[in-house]
């Protein structure tokens, strides 16, 4: 997901929310000794990376392995960092490369093949490339996901119903005159659900068609910001911001997030206007360290790591066998039918896209 995560909306308490360069050292009963004989591996992810303490703890003091976290920015900058560096690498293992980005990693030969057992259990589904034998443990694929975390249009329910206004539906809703002046999204050229909702207008609308929608938002005067924080925790009204816009760009998971005393949701994800995001992770094709290298994919895949992301990252897992916190299932099911493009298509399109917008909305 980064200023794109709502685990920076709110002050969700957090135990290993980790800064760059940080040494994560297991807490097991073997003290110095144990420490110092661990093999260390280095995860290059980005800045919303986080996870209990006690779950790294009691994976590195099984597994023998010292965790050294690398924060790398959002996805984007995590993407180029790899690129860049693929030569002479500068992690081992990395997370957090987001499906609007795989597709350069992939053609640039970042990661190497592997197949994690548990992929079976569900991250099959969002496969980039050829997965070979799921589970076998061999070679496969190359990127394997781990989490979801889908940019959907999201609203504030009081504010509607406040004022006897029926709510927005659809993207055919959100270019509509009574509308006007409600809308605030992120920039797709310079953040990662900012992209994400342009690529589900194109998916929506197709080539022949985005550019006169967003000329629709535009006249209709959609406010774009730069970032997702601004968006969300200055605009929006219904966070603790208090803005004036109703109608945000953010994510399915943002209602969960928006729970009021009673136990009902300020805001709604609506969800004919998702785009699916999917996170991956991967061994990289320079580490000298493997098979250490595997084993923290698989800790990312196991249940004990993949419990943890609804309530410390605000993404969904990618395990089809973990359930969902009850605020969740409530507030913030996960969309059953999101838009997504194919990898190919956006990473052909990406760039081209980025600049007819910029022409059209910044011109």
């Amino acid at each position: 997901m980064l200023p794109r995560r709502l685990s920076q909306l709110t002050a969700v308490a957090v135990t290993g929310l980790f800064t760059a360069g940080c040494t994560l050292i297991g807490g097991g009963d073997g003290g110095d000794d144990d420490a110092s004989s661990a093999t260390t591996v280095t995860l290059a992810t980005h800045d919303s990376f986080a996870v209990p303490q006690r779950v790294l703890d009691d994976f590195e003091s099984r597994s023998g392995i010292r965790v050294e976290v690398l924060n790398q920015g959002d996805a984007g900058a995590l993407a180029n960092k790899l690129v860049l560096t693929k030569a002479n690498p500068v992690a081992d293992v990395a997370y957090g490369i987001d499906s609007t980005f795989a597709s350069r990693t992939l053609a640039e030969n970042v990661f190497a093949p592997y197949d994690p057992p548990a992929a079976t259990e569900g991250p099959q589904r969002y496969a980039l490339d050829d997965a070979g034998d799921h589970g076998s443990g061999g070679d496969g694929a190359r990127l394997t996901a781990v989490d979801v975390g889908d940019v959907c249009v999201n609203i504030d329910t009081e504010w509607f119903a406040s004022r006897d206004m029926p709510a927005p539906r659809t993207f055919a809703d959100l270019a509509r005159p009574r509308y006007s002046e409600l809308l605030v999204t992120p920039s797709p050229a310079t953040s990662s659900p900012g992209l994400a909702f342009l690529l589900a207008t194109v998916a929506d609308r197709g080539e022949d068609g985005w550019q006169d929608y967003w000329r629709k938002l535009k006249d209709g005067g959609a406010q774009v910001v730069s970032g997702w924080s601004e968006a969300y925790t200055q605009e929006f009204s219904g966070s603790s911001g208090n803005g004036p816009r109703p109608i945000v760009v953010s994510y399915a998971s943002s209602p969960a997030a928006e729970i009021g005393d009673d136990g009902t949701p300020r805001t709604e994800a609506l969800l004919e206007t998702c785009y699916r995001q999917v996170e991956y992770a991967g061994v990289l094709s320079g580490t000298d360290r493997p098979d250490e290298a595997r084993r923290v994919v698989d800790f990312l895949l196991s249940p004990e790591f993949q419990r943890t992301v609804p309530e410390n990252m605000y993404v969904y897992p990618a395990r089809s066998d973990i359930e969902l916190p009850g605020s969740w299932q409530r507030a913030a099911p996960l969309p059953d039918d999101p838009a997504q493009l194919p990898a190919d298509e956006v990473s052909e399109g990406r760039e081209q896209w980025i600049e007819q917008w910029r022409a059209l909305y910044e011109g």
